[in-house]
């Protein structure tokens, strides 16, 4: 069954990947493949390394969660027809069909153009495109790898593992070491984003041990010390990393960067399931389009910050407008291409409606996974 807090997190969470990006595309960290510093001195900055180390983490954990429930109402075959549907077409078919745009953009603002040579074919720069295009839908295929190999390791475990892990105590100090550690290994070279072994020891910890309702009601009681650690841990990485890039293993995979992702997560959980576990009208309507604002948010973002980079706009007004035109474009999208049949399949993994009630869950469809 799904629980009000684990969809009131994400798209919540979801929320702040856009606001994250407004900040990120002016970040002066020297990050490339975005617009640059909007001014000399950027405070704002901070919130990138407040939410960087632990919001997609929060995702894939509570994706994590997620699989157990709707593996207790589809079979292994329905899991992954619906993960590859939802998850692996809009990331690989669904380059060529929209995401192509997203490349343009990204290519447009990195220079990439001016640098390829004049008589590249038009074909071969579609296809740099596409690839390019494929921006946050890399947390698709992430997770789709990550829900395949579920499938495999709940075929050899048979369940004896989730069953042993029912006590959560151990893991509110194992599960900060398990992140540090998952922090450094599998980490895809020159793409900073595809850090398997931190979001995969994420993805598992949501399955195996989260997805207990008796060790959630430990997590609720743990709260307020969760918190208290989250902030500690924060603080001080705020003031030692500051400036640095924070992507980069050297930041990222520090203790206090994996520590504080680590108890911020367990504090969201906690004060969530505590207080937040109601479906209100409003979180039914965010949680419903939070997978369409994901897919689309970027190029709104994208495409406005490269038209007002260099307006004349005072930062304040771009910052806003460049936000506006995140979470507008990213739902404006989603209510234009949910309703094209079959184009929607190729966009946003949307099935057609059947016969079969098992064949597709509209809220799991609709909604990020």
């Amino acid at each position: 069954m799904r629980q009000a807090y684990v969809d009131n997190i994400k798209w919540a969470t979801v929320m702040l990947v856009v606001i994250y990006h407004v900040i990120f595309m002016f970040n002066a960290n020297g990050i490339e493949g975005v617009m640059g510093p909007l001014c000399e001195k950027q405070p704002q900055d901070v919130f990138q390394y407040l939410v960087y180390p632990w919001f997609m983490a929060a995702l894939f954990l509570v994706a994590g969660m997620n699989s157990w429930s709707s593996l207790q109402t589809r079979s292994d075959r329905e899991f992954i027809r619906s993960r590859t549907v939802k998850l692996l077409v809009p990331s690989t078919l669904g380059l060529f069909a929209f995401q192509w745009i997203q490349g343009w953009v990204n290519l447009t603002i990195s220079g990439a153009f001016d640098k390829m040579p004049a008589e590249t074919p038009g074909i071969a720069k579609f296809l740099i495109m596409a690839e390019v295009g494929c921006g946050v839908l890399w947390f698709a295929r992430t997770l789709w790898l990550f829900s395949i190999a579920l499938v495999f390791i709940r075929y050899y475990e048979k369940g004896r593992l989730r069953s042993r892990l029912s006590n959560v105590n151990p893991f509110f100090i194992l599960g900060a070491f398990l992140f540090w550690g998952g922090a450094h290994i599998l980490n895809v070279p020159v793409v900073a984003c595809y850090k398997f072994g931190f979001y995969g020891v994420a993805f598992f910890l949501g399955y195996f041990v989260f997805s207990h309702e008796k060790n959630i009601e430990t997590i609720v009681k743990l709260a307020p010390c969760s918190l208290c650690a989250s902030i500690a841990f924060g603080i001080n990485y705020v003031m030692k990393y500051y400036g640095q890039n924070y992507v980069e293993t050297a930041v990222f995979g520090s203790f206090l960067s994996t520590f504080y992702a680590w108890f911020t997560i367990l504090a969201i959980l906690g004060f969530a399931k505590k207080y937040a576990d109601v479906s209100t009208p409003f979180a039914k309507w965010a949680s419903q389009r939070s997978w369409g604002l994901y897919v689309f948010h970027y190029l709104g973002v994208s495409s406005c910050a490269l038209l007002l980079y260099k307006s004349g706009l005072p930062p304040a007004a771009i910052y806003v407008i460049t936000a506006i035109a995140g979470f507008g474009v990213g739902y404006g999208l989603y209510e234009i291409i949910s309703r094209i049949p079959v184009y929607r399949w190729f966009v946003l993994g949307i099935e057609e409606k059947r016969n079969n009630p098992r064949a597709s869950d509209k809220q799991d469809d609709a909604s990020i996974s």
